[in-house]
């Protein structure tokens, strides 16, 4: 016999519980934020330069690192050292030992503004991006390539996870760089601008939230692409869960969640997350199935989207967000907003 979903929900679904465990204010609009390996620290960059590095357990500040006068813009905590890098506007790529808060070295990238920062998920490679140029670094800081440069800025990058090449997307196409030998393994044309990359875990789907206001998709290893419009705004935010198979976007009041399963989401209806307002951020959580939303009248929602009753919990804070970054362990949710303020909050169920 099949259980009724909605009664049996009252007894295994719970609602998750959202709680404040700190709050902290910084001196400007929160740009990024990154989580230690082990989740004992959280980086937090706020727009007009310094980075703060929090003890995640009180709150308390352990180091502010004079990471650029000019400004930052991101920030990328190495995958399994206690290394951050940060980049910004003077050009450089610095790096930090975040447990003694010491510079380990600086590197000018050449190319304006470090736009992107990511590490390889093994934790060899640092990608960087400035204008249209792009460098892999490794993590003392020495050169490990310079490309050429890409035909327009780029405007997003990202690793395959299982660390094979690096896409770089800028208005007109992506690149997937490899990894070893550092020629193109595939180049794709897309007549847009570009957003936001992802992949899913499984290295099956390459992932663009764009401009344009939509959503394509490559399988790069069938040579094969797929195309999702209809959006209300422009796509900035996709996020996808750890299996791979479901993809999470914004792009106008309403997330949606597409199922990525073998031949991809064309010709499914998505799951549908609403909000009252447009959304400004997403994240699915590193090893479970509930994904954070965020909209610009300040709440954040969680949502387990496979289920009859979505909606796992709801916060109202006073500003809208701009960056959902799970702990490693997914207990914990770290939110920046745009008035400067950091807040964790504890996700119990």
């Amino acid at each position: 016999s099949t259980l009724d979903r909605s009664s049996a929900a009252s007894d295994v679904y719970k609602r998750q519980q959202l709680t404040k465990h700190w709050a902290v204010a910084l001196d400007d609009y929160v740009i990024d934020l990154g989580w230690s390996a082990d989740g004992s620290t959280l980086a937090a960059a706020s727009a007009a330069g310094p980075v703060t590095v929090f003890e995640v357990a009180d709150g308390q500040v352990r180091h502010e690192l004079p990471a650029d006068e000019d400004g930052i813009n991101v920030l990328a905590f190495h995958p399994s050292q206690n290394l951050i890098a940060t980049g910004g506007q003077d050009g450089a790529v610095k790096l930090w030992d975040a447990t003694a808060g010491q510079q380990t070295a600086s590197v000018d990238v050449g190319g304006g503004w470090i736009d992107h920062l990511a590490w390889s998920l093994d934790g060899s490679k640092l990608a960087a991006a400035a204008g249209r140029s792009l460098v892999f670094l490794n993590p003392d800081g020495s050169n490990h390539h310079t490309f050429m440069p890409a035909p327009k800025t780029i405007s997003a990058i990202a690793w395959q996870p299982a660390g094979g090449c690096l896409a770089a997307a800028y208005f007109g196409g992506v690149i997937m760089w490899d990894a070893d030998d550092f020629i193109p393994q595939h180049e794709f044309a897309y007549a847009n601008g570009i957003n936001t990359l992802a992949w899913s875990s499984d290295n099956r789907w390459l992932v663009s939230g764009n401009q344009d206001p939509s959503v394509h998709l490559w399988l790069p290893e069938k040579e094969d692409e797929f195309h999702m419009s209809g959006y209300e705004t422009k796509v900035k935010h996709i996020s996808f869960d750890h299996t791979g198979r479901w993809l999470a976007t914004t792009g106008g009041r309403e997330g949606c969640v597409w199922d990525c399963e073998g031949g991809g989401p064309e010709g499914r209806e998505p799951a549908m997350l609403p909000h009252d307002t447009p959304m400004c951020a997403v994240a699915y959580q590193n090893q479970h199935g509930i994904v954070a939303t965020a909209a610009q009248d300040g709440t954040v929602r969680l949502w387990s989207p496979d289920r009859q009753q979505p909606l796992r919990a709801n916060v109202k804070l006073p500003h809208p967000a701009t960056k959902l970054v799970w702990a490693p362990d997914d207990s914990t949710l770290a939110i920046g907003n745009d008035q400067g303020v950091v807040y964790v909050l504890k996700v119990e169920s």
